[in-house]
């Protein structure tokens, strides 16, 4: 039997298999609203296989956005083209998630397409928010430090944004707490320079991410998963790094958590990142070996072997793949073939399916 397509039960959800279609920016939303590319973009990853599908960074406000083109979950009339979507993902035999998100300091910039830097609020941009008054480039505006009520705003949107993800339809949260976005700045002491109870301490850091889970925890299903996506490490002397990962990682199980998908990085720019295939599993390895709880393995994993690989070695619990399944939305079906495992195709596509050798 192939690792990657045993299945697996989170809590009262089973993956049918343990390939993860990671979020991923799209930046085609108007005002927050998905439309049909994403459903099409979703949809044919389910129809390729996947065994958990989640959408891209959803802003749990208009301000939390990184580009005006994000998708946002802010908004009672989100629901309705989120619910199609969920709808048809599930039809297809996948499990559908949601990534909660605020882009922190890293908002309020054009899409990649567009030029990708930051937009000034005379064009239609808008102010920023972080722990600290801290720019991400030093081109950028300075953003607001929260104050303590914009803080409980933030939790108060992570929150009601969990809420409309259960009308929406989905099984599955991922709190993006990466990448240098909002709750990654507050984790890292690179962009953390707060002396209240939100900075200086590691528990300070970390608070906000606790609260959050705290008050999705209050409204989200108990028999529904929660992940939260982490950058390991900043890749960067005095910043965030893997011991405190693990630390924060044993913290969230504790929480009841239920999988970390150790991602790295986003925070500050000019790091050097040995880049190569797997270059993140050791990260997914050592939290699941020293804070003893599930992972998801992220970063240049492209190949059939590979994943079965990490699987094999107990390096991960499932595996995450983005670009991968740019390049290719049939992934699973055609890995299935590879690894000889029978999967089942859609009833539309059997007659083209490839016999097994």
């Amino acid at each position: 039997m192939s690792k990657l397509f045993e299945p697996l039960k989170i809590r009262s959800i089973e993956f049918r298999n343990r390939i993860i279609v990671s979020p991923m920016c799209e930046y085609s939303s108007v005002d927050g609203f998905a439309n049909d590319w994403h459903l099409v973009h979703l949809g044919s990853r389910a129809v390729g296989g996947a065994g958990l599908v989640i959408t891209e960074a959803t802003a749990v406000s208009p301000e939390g956005r990184i580009s005006p083109d994000d998708l946002g979950i802010w908004n009672d009339q989100h629901i309705e083209k989120l619910s199609a979507i969920t709808k048809f993902v599930r039809e297809q035999g996948a499990i559908v998630g949601t990534q909660l998100a605020h882009a922190g300091r890293k908002a309020s910039c054009a899409s990649p397409w567009k030029g990708g830097n930051q937009i000034r609020i005379a064009d239609a941009g808008w102010k920023t928010v972080a722990p600290s008054s801290i720019p991400f480039h030093e081109t950028d505006l300075v953003p607001e430090e929260l104050t303590q009520s914009g803080i409980e705003k933030v939790i108060l949107d992570f929150k009601n944004a969990a809420v409309r993800a259960i009308h929406a339809g989905f099984q599955l949260l991922e709190i993006h707490a990466a990448h240098g976005y909002l709750i990654h700045e507050f984790l890292s002491p690179l962009s953390n320079k707060r002396t209240d109870s939100y900075g200086g301490s590691f528990e300070n850091r970390s608070r906000i991410l606790t609260q959050v889970i705290d008050a999705i925890k209050e409204v989200w299903p108990a028999d529904y998963p929660i992940f939260v996506r982490i950058s390991a490490t900043d890749w960067a002397e005095g910043g965030w790094n893997i011991e405190d990962s693990i630390k924060l990682s044993s913290i969230l199980k504790e929480k009841e958590i239920d999988l970390i998908d150790c991602s790295s990085g986003g925070l500050v720019g000019g790091v050097k990142i040995p880049l190569g295939p797997g270059y993140q599993v050791p990260f997914a390895s050592r939290i699941r070996k020293e804070a003893g709880i599930m992972t998801g393995a992220v970063g240049l994993i492209t190949e059939a072997k590979q994943c079965e690989e990490i699987l094999e070695k107990g390096e991960a619990d499932m595996i995450v793949m983005a670009r991968e399944f740019l390049r290719d939305p049939y992934f699973p079906l055609h890995a299935a073939r590879e690894l000889g495992f029978d999967m089942k195709w859609p009833s539309q596509y059997e007659r083209a399916k490839p016999k097994i050798n």
